[in-house]
């Protein structure tokens, strides 16, 4: 059956038309206070006057995780009014959960006593795609407060906006309950992972052994400092590998950065090769490791990337499996440094013992791999499909309830 059929079945959309609801502008109803940011030297983490939010409200939580703190506020919030992301980006919502500070990335919306609160959240994270497209600017999109205070929302009798309400959080607490089985199905598959590259590698002698650094021609990270500066990236030219590329044994090209030939020339001594491993030197909680793909062509990479370059009698994906284990990381986490973003160095990762190439057939392990990963692949692939079809049939319910059909 299709996965969105399913979905839906579950849910039990009904789009029976209803009545045409009547329209008002925000500012009629409702209080709207423009967030202000205050001078930086006011910001602390340590609980020094009120909760501080300056910008983006995701759409996740019901309510925002309190980090930061303002000791001379500006511009205030009270408990549950309606945060609206009015800068980069524009449309996110929560709810202030108590008394709070807001910056200018942030717009309070306080509806008056005919409005449902929740009737107005679940409003604005139905309207959240056209507000995005309202938003103005080269650096980055925001809206101004006219157009906040313009904003037209469809406002039925209060006892109708609560069954609105009631409905929404009705289909919401089904199609929930089946995103979680998705995603129950996605963790297992990662411990399914895990324990195909266990096996391939448990019947190997631990005493064959040897430093990553041996079986290497090359081992090294990329430019430091002042050598690749922000200003150095330009629109096009050669590629440059950053963390965000780099997957659990894949190459995300979906985030490209680019320098200059000239910048490539002075920088050329960090060239990858599309033979190449490269390697997260963060592991906080997996180790990234990819093959560099052939279609890149030139490239470099960042100083948190490192290369290896293996000798020619070593296949890099029986060494990229390696680096994948579960048991691998479990040794390496007690050697990184820094507490919030744990990482390890060049050094560490030359002195790395894996499995000696030598000591067995690498095509095969290989070959067994990949063959128990792709039916993964192909499960997991089905799985987000299904996924971002649970989140378009979420704001399917949010249409159908601003449009009078549910």
């Amino acid at each position: 059956m299709d996965t969105h059929l399913y979905i839906a079945r579950i849910v039990g959309i009904n789009a029976n038309m209803k009545n045409e609801i009547p329209k008002y502008l925000l500012k009629d109803i409702a209080t709207i206070t423009a967030g202000q940011s205050p001078e930086s030297k006011y910001y602390n983490t340590s609980g020094d006057g009120l909760p501080f939010f300056q910008g983006k409200a995701d759409f996740g939580p019901l309510y925002p995780e309190i980090k930061n703190y303002c000791s001379q506020p500006t511009k205030i919030a009270e408990k549950d009014d309606i945060l609206l992301s009015v800068r980069a980006p524009v449309g996110p919502t929560n709810l202030a959960p108590c008394k709070v500070c807001i910056g200018r990335g942030l717009t309070a919306i306080r509806p008056n006593s005919s409005i449902c609160l929740k009737y107005l959240l679940y409003f604005f994270r139905y309207y959240e795609a056209q507000l995005q497209k309202s938003g103005t600017g080269t650096t980055f999109k925001a809206i101004t407060q006219n157009v906040v205070k313009n904003i037209e929302v469809p406002v039925p009798d209060f006892t109708e906006q609560e069954r609105i309400v009631s409905k929404i959080e009705e289909l919401f607490s089904r199609l929930d309950a089946s995103v979680a089985e998705f995603q129950t199905a996605k963790g297992r598959l990662k411990v399914y992972r895990q324990s195909v590259l266990k096996e391939a590698f448990l019947a190997l002698p631990k005493e064959s052994y040897l430093t990553l650094d041996s079986i290497s021609d090359k081992i090294f990270d990329g430019p430091f400092g002042s050598n690749l500066k922000t200003s150095d990236y330009v629109e096009s030219g050669v590629r440059v590998v950053r963390l965000e590329n780099l997957k659990d044994g894949w190459f995300d090209d979906s985030k490209k950065s680019f320098i200059s030939p000239e910048k490539y020339a002075q920088l050329s001594k960090h060239t990858i090769y599309p033979s190449d491993l490269i390697i997260s030197t963060f592991i906080s909680n997996s180790i990234k490791v990819c093959q560099m793909p052939k279609s890149i062509g030139n490239a470099i990479n960042k100083a948190d990337c490192v290369v290896i370059r293996l000798k020619e009698d070593v296949l890099p994906q029986f060494i990229m499996y390696y680096l994948m284990t579960k048991q691998l990381y479990n040794t390496l986490i007690h050697q990184v440094h820094g507490a919030t973003r744990p990482r390890i160095n060049t050094k560490q990762i030359k002195s790395m013992y894996v499995p000696n190439p030598k000591s067995c057939d690498q095509t095969g392990i290989v070959n067994k791999i990949q063959r128990s990963l792709s039916i993964c692949d192909s499960i997991e692939q089905s799985i987000d499909t299904s996924l971002q079809r649970a989140e378009a049939l979420r704001q399917s319910i949010l249409k159908q309830a601003f449009e009078g059909k549910l």
